[in-house]
């Protein structure tokens, strides 16, 4: 006779966690989680409540989802959303009226466009905006209506590190939440509640679901208490994620180590040939300069920045000559993408904020994907060479004019 007993995953490691991160169905014995694509659920009688009722509450493929993300990020509860953006609004539903946040300098566009122009003037909620590579800075910025302290580690798209354990001991001091965007990390290479962290914050679209194919959004609490007000919002306000997303994010966490390592080891020597390529002014990556990496962090990851020396009409003949890299929005997937944040993820933020906060036209952001590394490097080459060309070109013209 076989053991019925529920695999205890608490002492696995994470790339055994993610394969097994929810049980096998218990009604036919499938390995691959159920979509149950349903809005409503029968009752067993009028007033009782005590199963499922109706998906946006409740439903059972979003909870095979939300444990495998509590158990990858060990925390007791997970939520999942429509995107990570309608997690960033859930926890700022835990926020009044004259309350204050403190984030680092170097976030997320739409997360800055959401705390600036939907909850500053709409809900009276004021925000100030720190290095948070110093962890004095963000103490120094705290109010007696500072209620939270947002920190994304490594930053969107200058790939700053912040040191979470210490940050947290801050928050713990003057008892006020730490919230962790830990989207270009992953828990595969980091889990900010171990650390000290209240929220871990993701966007599923990105590394968990890694094939650019959904769009979601998760939180992750230790704290039971904290963890109920959350999914109180949740269903309140109803962004949810649907069965079929949650299906596919499920799908993406069974291969979340092994796409991670390959990008990770991608990313690696990208940054190496991009530090010694003409026109390439300075790279961005965790641990470049020789520092040790922050969090028992296992890599820097997949994420590439560097400043190429022009403005945004020669940059942008760069990223329009890539052919493996993709132009485009997102990142985390298995495809290689290319951004130009002043004019992308980023363009929201008023010039002069983002210039204030090191984001100029001449900035790239690279996701690395698991593509052979060569064909990457080569494509990088060959795209930097058009960029040389067309610009010496452009210079010619100007001084035979």
């Amino acid at each position: 006779m076989s053991d019925s007993k529920p695999l205890d995953t608490t002492k696995l490691h994470i790339e055994t966690k993610a394969v097994h991160c929810h049980p096998s169905d218990p009604a036919t014995g499938a390995v691959s989680a159920p979509i149950y694509q349903t809005a409503t659920f029968k009752l067993p009688a009028p007033g009782d409540e005590s199963g499922y009722v109706y998906t946006r509450s409740a439903n059972p493929t979003r909870d095979l989802l939300q444990d495998a993300l509590a158990k990858l990020e060990n925390g007791s509860q997970g939520l999942t959303f429509a995107s990570g953006l309608a997690a960033t609004n859930t926890i700022m539903n835990l926020l009044r009226h004259g309350d204050h946040l403190v984030a680092g300098d170097d976030l997320y566009g739409g997360s800055v466009r959401q705390f600036e122009n939907v909850h500053k003037p709409n809900s009276g909620i004021s925000f100030s905006y720190v290095d948070g590579r110093d962890p004095n800075n963000i103490e120094q910025a705290l109010t007696e209506k500072t209620k939270i302290i947002w920190i994304e580690t490594p930053t969107n798209p200058l790939l700053k590190t912040y040191d979470i354990a210490a940050i947290s001991k801050i928050a713990i001091k003057h008892k006020i939440l730490l919230v962790v965007d830990n989207t270009f990390a992953s828990p595969y290479l980091q889990q900010p509640l171990d650390l000290g962290a209240d929220i871990v914050l993701h966007s599923l679209t990105k590394y968990l679901c890694g094939h650019s194919d959904t769009v979601g959004g998760a939180l992750v609490v230790k704290d039971k208490a904290l963890g109920e007000k959350l999914a109180y919002y949740q269903n309140a306000v109803g962004a949810v994620m649907a069965p079929f997303d949650c299906w596919l994010a499920l799908r993406g966490i069974k291969t979340l180590a092994v796409r991670l390592d390959r990008q990770c080891a991608n990313a690696q020597e990208i940054v190496k040939f991009l530090q010694g390529a003409s026109s390439v002014t300075s790279v961005l990556y965790p641990g470049i300069d020789g520092s040790p990496l922050l969090n028992g962090m296992k890599s820097g990851g997949a994420m590439v920045s560097f400043n190429l020396d022009g403005d945004f009409e020669q940059v942008k003949r760069f990223v329009m000559a890539t052919k493996i890299f993709t132009l485009a929005e997102s990142l985390g997937g298995v495809e290689s993408l290319v951004n130009h944040p002043a004019s992308m993820t980023h363009a929201s933020i008023p010039r002069e904020t983002r210039l204030k906060f090191g984001i100029d036209d001449g900035l790239v952001r690279l996701s690395v994907g698991v593509e052979h590394v060569s064909d990457l490097v080569n494509d990088l080459k060959q795209a930097l060479a058009v960029y040389q060309s067309a610009n010496k070109s452009a210079q010619s013209e100007v001084a035979s004019a």
